[in-house]
């Protein structure tokens, strides 16, 4: 099998001491070649979850929202009515899938699900099904942003042109209209 690559950020803050995460660029497809083990299975590996903060005006990567422990999902019980929770504060996990398309590494799919945190009572909403569906579409190369505020999708937009403008310039117009970031 051969070995991923990974694109680093050459903005690296000096005396940060928070990990530096980075996307991760295109895994060999697991079934190549045989049609045994791991047949049907979906990959996650070219996913990466980054987190909007509108509230802080910041966007950043964090793995742990793979298995629902990203920093702002940790300690926070979950519920499906948002009126539960009137007083948290606005987040985005936006599932950000690295991909080939016309030969070139890109943003293949992008697509945004809305989580309300309120750190004060410890409890949150979050619709599990709306992000499975939104990972899917991301994973299938879709472009789910336009149900996001303009402040956040221009947070994200910034984001991705930033880190790596190289996947930016590759990236197909359509999710740079959405964005509102050129």
């Amino acid at each position: 099998m051969k070995e991923f690559d990974q694109f680093k950020n050459n903005k690296q803050e000096e005396g940060s001491d928070k990990k530096k995460n980075q996307f991760t660029i295109i895994k060999d497809d697991s079934t190549d070649g045989h049609g045994g083990y791991g047949v049907g299975s979906i990959s996650l590996e070219n996913m990466t979850p980054v987190i909007v903060d509108p509230n802080e005006e910041e966007a950043f990567m964090d793995m742990g929202a793979l298995h629902a422990r990203s920093a702002v999902e940790k300690r926070i019980r979950f519920l499906t009515d948002r009126s539960e929770v009137p007083n948290g504060k606005l987040y985005w996990i936006v599932w950000v899938t690295v991909d080939y398309r016309e030969g070139n590494p890109c943003f293949y799919g992008v697509a945004g699900s809305e989580i309300v945190v309120d750190r004060e009572i410890r409890r949150g909403y979050k619709l599990l099904p709306e992000h499975v569906n939104h990972m899917d579409k991301s994973l299938k190369g879709r472009f789910v942003v336009d149900h996001m505020d303009e402040k956040s999708r221009h947070i994200l937009g910034e984001y991705l042109r930033e880190f790596k403008p190289e996947l930016w310039e590759n990236t197909a117009q359509e999710l740079k209209d959405s964005l509102g970031v050129q």
